[in-house]
């Protein structure tokens, strides 16, 4: 790349070619590869632990201070209470990558109390880099990324990812599907979350929305996004999307649009709290797990409190989409 990368974004860039380069030696005999189940369509390759390890080793060789937060290993390695974290997803469509359809990615961002500074996605089959600092803006190899300048959902193409686990809500999903389906000139699901993101950033989708993604599905590729002048957030148009285990994004006006019609079908108001004695939701333990390390990211956060997601509103509050703040159209890394 020709642009002065952040010193630490250039040793995220190191490490996600680091674990292209070895998913794609992998690619090359699937008939070998070694497939364990974590859960129901929930799977994990020897690759992604290989591709996962060499991720943490260049990043901590570097950095030996920072605290990780990845898939495969969770908060096993790096400084617990540090203020800078990885988010580290090694392998991002295991089951494509599984099935020898080329679309998965590499995705790594480093947050800063919480907020997201840097961010990688790779694209080995492609050789395709997107990158972002904060502030700096989005960048596809070479080429600034902006989202699209549609402004009606009825021209827009949307993004998805299915439900596919145990104790996912389907019914809902139909109906918030059939219902954005219906007003928009076409949805997509490839089935990897970071590159839909960055697809977002780059303006090949107006729009993307999901439900039960993790952080590290979404790190990434959320700050492509607001770099590129687009918006991310929850259901009801809130920030806390990390947590929420949903998101919507896309340019300002088909955002603005999206959370209009998904916000009844939000988690928080679908799913209130569950009362003294009673089940939490199925979905409240992973939620609460990743709102973990939001509260440890932050000044004096503690990684084994986590806090509570938010309380269940009664009524559907929608925060009106803001114009992004701008950056420069040209601005260096």
């Amino acid at each position: 790349m020709s642009q002065t990368l952040h010193p630490m974004l250039n040793i995220a860039v190191r490490a996600a070619r680091a674990a292209g380069a070895i998913i794609n030696r992998a690619a090359l005999d699937l008939d070998v590869l070694k497939v364990a189940t974590k859960g129901t369509n929930d799977f994990v390759t020897e690759v992604d632990q290989a591709a996962e390890e060499a991720i943490i080793t260049t990043l901590l060789e570097a950095y030996p201070g920072h605290g990780i937060l990845a898939e495969e290993s969770g908060r096993e390695r790096g400084a617990r209470h540090s203020d800078f974290v990885w988010i580290i997803d090694p392998l991002d469509g295991t089951t494509n990558f599984i099935h020898g359809f080329p679309v998965y990615a590499v995705s790594i961002a480093l947050s800063f109390r919480g907020r997201i500074e840097q961010a990688v996605v790779y694209d080995p089959t492609r050789n395709d880099l997107f990158v972002a600092s904060k502030g700096r803006g989005a960048y596809l190899n070479d080429r600034r990324l902006r989202v699209s300048r549609r402004t009606r959902m009825a021209d827009a193409l949307i993004g998805t990812g299915f439900p596919f686990r145990k104790g996912d809500n389907f019914k809902r999903y139909l109906k918030m599907f059939e219902e954005v389906m219906q007003h928009c000139a076409g949805v997509r699901r490839p089935g990897a979350a970071a590159l839909d993101l960055c697809y977002v950033a780059a303006g090949w989708y107006d729009g993307f929305f999901e439900t039960g993604l993790q952080p590290w599905d979404v790190a990434a590729g959320s700050l492509m996004i607001t770099e590129a002048g687009g918006l991310v957030g929850n259901f009801t148009g809130e920030a806390d999307y990390l947590h929420q285990r949903e998101v919507v994004a896309g340019n300002p006006r088909i955002y603005g649009q999206l959370v209009q019609t998904l916000a009844p079908y939000s988690r928080v108001i679908q799913e209130p709290e569950a009362a003294p004695g009673g089940a939490a939701p199925a979905d409240a333990n992973a939620a609460d797990a990743t709102a973990a390390f939001v509260s440890a990211s932050a000044p004096g956060g503690d990684a084994t409190a986590p806090q509570q997601a938010p309380a269940a509103r009664k009524s559907v509050r929608v925060r009106k989409a803001a114009a992004p703040a701008p950056t420069g159209e040209d601005a260096p890394f």
